[in-house]
């Protein structure tokens, strides 16, 4: 269903990107992504690292590494896709915000939600 390929979005030396190897309908499960969660006390030794811009929130008190393609998913204002953490199961579950063609690039939102237009965390350091 999904395949990871060069990204015309990114230009660093990982320019990678999730893409629909077929077409995927509004509302489907893309990918169900294994959490690696550690207690946030210790993300100051995850910040020296390149893994910093790409760990997740995981509630209150831990931050996550993803398995899978989970954190390959690159950053859009306007998504094709969400994600919902799943604390049950331990994932992040990836699903179609909207119907996305196959060859189509899938993009989430770093903030978490659709409409959340917060400049990101990476950018700020730049202005």
């Amino acid at each position: 269903m999904i395949e990871v390929k060069k990204s015309p979005l990114t230009d660093g030396e990982f320019d990678r990107g999730v893409f629909a190897k077929c077409d995927i309908k509004k509302g489907e499960l893309i990918h169900e992504a294994p959490v690696i969660a550690y207690p946030n006390e210790q993300h100051e030794h995850i910040e020296k690292t390149l893994l910093a811009d790409y760990v997740f929130e995981y509630g209150l008190h831990h931050t996550a590494l993803l398995l899978g393609y989970g954190m390959l998913f690159n950053h859009s204002y306007e998504p094709n896709a969400i994600y919902e953490i799943n604390f049950d199961n331990h994932t992040f579950d990836y699903y179609a915000y909207k119907d996305i063609k196959a060859g189509e690039e899938i993009l989430i939102n770093y903030n978490g939600e659709v409409d959340n237009k917060d400049p990101l965390w990476f950018n700020k350091e730049e202005e």
